[in-house]
Parts: structure tokens; sequence; C-alpha cells
């Protein structure tokens, strides 16, 4: 007779192919922050063939949903991503996150009655920088749930998450337009409102503790070299050790904004362009059963150093660890140097060392789901 985790195996082998081939297809589609609809569809449409009950557009969100299989005690999440970057496509690899995280309750799917469970798939919109999670746990989708994973692909293994708190903030200043040769006097300029802020960042930096980091991009800072800018745009992204951290930066850092509007006249407007991203707290029982079975399928998980600092990114899977039992574990695709969130990285995301992390996550995430639901210690942390 098979064991649970053999017959996980077993369902993930009968897929690897389709998995493969979704991951690649979700690749094709690089579809950004809530317009993955396309990439919803696809992941969706298969677990509803394979039984799973769907509820599409969650939370308010069209391409957000999940998916339930399963009427145990003991209620996991698996979180799949699979928003693109603007200008970079999947390059940091939220395909390979949408298919193994697929894989992983494929494998489970045989299992849900056995183990007492009920599993629920939950399809998370908007992970790069529009907060999708986070909407969607404070619009209750998240309730009820005991534990909930997921992976992310990086240059290097890494077992725990430690990612950034982040505040993602808009920057607009207004001036006013003027021909920049014969009516200097007359304008308000915008543009130079954005280069006494980033000066003033710069001299900040030099006050800011190493667990911090602000760093944006101006997107808007005029048309033509002859006619004074009356607007100006960025985003910018202010990180720190934790929420309670953040809260001290902030202030320093609106006051450098702040300063290019008095220095140059212009009017400041900040908007927050999702809600803040938290720090991640691990879950250390279940990252320990996680990292056995990573490590089982000959996955090092060592020590990665400098090539493993991809667990500082921040992501809004850290605001549902604060409330849930959670874990994040990377997995190496073999890219190094290339890192995330550079073109190199979104090519090296439908290779064969992708792929294979990709089928290696599954089959590690749903073995600790089993081991989570049969070990007494861990299913007994767990539920209430």
């Amino acid at each position: 007779m098979s064991s649970p985790k053999q017959t996980a195996q077993a369902a993930i082998d009968l897929v690897r192919d389709t998995l493969t081939s979704l991951s690649h297809e979700i690749h094709g589609y690089a579809e950004l922050a809530f317009e993955e609809h396309q990439s919803m569809k696809r992941l969706a449409d298969v677990l509803e063939e394979r039984g799973f009950d769907l509820q599409r557009g969650v939370a308010g969100l069209d391409t957000a949903f999940v998916a339930t299989l399963g009427r145990g005690a003991l209620h996991v999440a698996i979180c799949c991503e699979y928003d693109a970057l603007a200008g970079l496509g999947h390059a940091c690899g939220h395909n390979i996150i949408a298919a193994a995280g697929l894989g992983a309750a494929l494998g489970l799917a045989d299992l849900v009655d056995e183990l007492d469970i009920t599993l629920l798939v939950i399809g998370t919109p908007a992970e790069e920088g529009g907060g999708g999670k986070i909407i969607m746990l404070e619009r209750g989708v998240f309730d009820g749930v005991h534990a909930a994973m997921m992976m992310h692909p990086g240059p290097a293994d890494v077992a725990l998450a430690e990612p950034f708190a982040v505040r993602h903030v808009h920057v607009h200043y207004d001036g006013k337009s003027a021909h920049a040769a014969t009516y200097p006097d007359e304008g308000i300029n915008a543009a130079d409102a954005f280069t006494v802020a980033e000066v003033a960042i710069g001299l900040l930096r030099q006050q800011l503790p190493p667990s911090v980091r602000v760093h944006g991009i101006v997107t808007n800072a005029g048309t033509t070299p002859n006619a004074i800018p009356e607007s100006s745009d960025g985003r910018w992204y202010i990180r720190a050790g934790s929420l309670e951290e953040l809260d001290t930066i902030e202030p320093k850092v609106v006051r450098c904004f702040e300063a290019g509007a008095w220095a140059t006249g212009t009017t400041l407007t900040l908007r927050d362009e999702s809600l803040r991203y938290s720090e991640f707290r691990n879950y250390q029982p279940m990252v320990d059963a996680f990292l056995a079975n990573a490590q089982a399928l000959g996955r090092p998980f060592d020590d990665a150093g400098a090539i493993g600092r991809m667990n500082r990114a921040s992501t809004d899977m850290g605001n549902v660890s604060l409330q849930i039992p959670s874990i994040h574990p990377y997995f190496g695709i073999d890219s190094f140097p290339a890192s995330n969130h550079q073109r190199a990285f979104a090519d090296a995301s439908v290779t064969p060392a992708a792929d294979r992390a990709l089928y290696d996550a599954a089959l590690s995430m749903a073995w600790t789901v089993i081991d989570i639901a049969t070990q007494a210690s861990l299913r007994n942390d767990l539920l209430p």
C-alpha cells in the first residue's frame, strides 16, 4: 500500500508536463497587477476540472480566486501568484509560483479525506506592488485558515523568508509651465522638485540603519526641453526591517519630498499605491518539515550567502504570516549571476532548471502539507 507521500508524488508525476507547459504559458502572458485574467483563468479552470469548488473574483478582485477541496478539520492554504513586472515580464518568476502551487494541490487532491484537511488554493493577484493578499486578508478570504504556504524562485535555495516591510508611494508635484527661454521667471519647475528630493534622500541615507532601503523612479518630468515642466510624477518604495521601524523612517523620507516642494514652490501630493507590506514571521515547525522534504529531493538549502539575498525582498505574504502560520521558501533556478527583477531572470524562469525547481517545490509543499496533517504535534499546534 502506498504512503500518502508516494501517492502525492505519483499524482504530481502524472501532471508534470502539464505543469511545465502551464508555467511557460503564463510566462508568455506576462500580465501586470490586477490584469492577470488569462493566468488566473488557466489555473482556475484546471482546478475546477479536478473537482475543486471554485470561487472567482473573490474579495472584489476580478483576478483573484479560491479553490476548495475537502471538508477536513485542518484548513491549509497554498497561495499562487501570477503577476508580472512592467517592462520586464516574469522577471520574478511568478509563473513558477503559480504552477508549483497548482502542482502541490493536484498532488494532494486524492488525499484530502485521508488527511482530514480542507485544501484551499488561493489565487492572489498583484503581489508586485498592489498588495492583493492584503486586500484579500482584510476582506476575509483567509478567515479560518490554519496554515498557509507558497514558494518563490530565486538564484539559490533559501528556507527562511526575511523580507522588508515596505510602503509603496506615488509622488506628484504640481508646478507651473512657462517658456524656458523667454519667460523662465514665470515658471515653477516640477522636475526640479524631484532633484531636490532625491538629493535630500541621498544625504539622509547616511543616517539610515542598514535595515532600511529607499529607492524609486521618476516616471514623468516634462515633455520638451523648452517648456518648464508643470508637473512631475514618481514611484518610490520605503523599506524597513519591520512595520514598527517603517513607522519611524517614513516621516524622514516624507520630509525629503516636502523639501522638494518647499525649495521650488511646487505643491506635493503623496498617494499610497497599496497597503503597507509587513515583515515575515516564519512558522518554524513548518519550516523544519519543509526543509526535510526539500533536502530529501536533493535540494541543498544550505547557507547561500550573498547569492540567497532574494529572501529579503518584500512580499504581501508577510501580512498573511502575521495572522496565520506560514512559510515562504525560495527555490534556486541556477540563474546566478542573474537575479530577480532582471530580464535575464525572466529568461531563466523557463529553463530546465526552473522547471525542475517547479517540480521540487510542488512536491515539497505537498509533502509538507502531509506532515502537518499527519504528525500529531504539528497538527495539534495548528488547530485551535
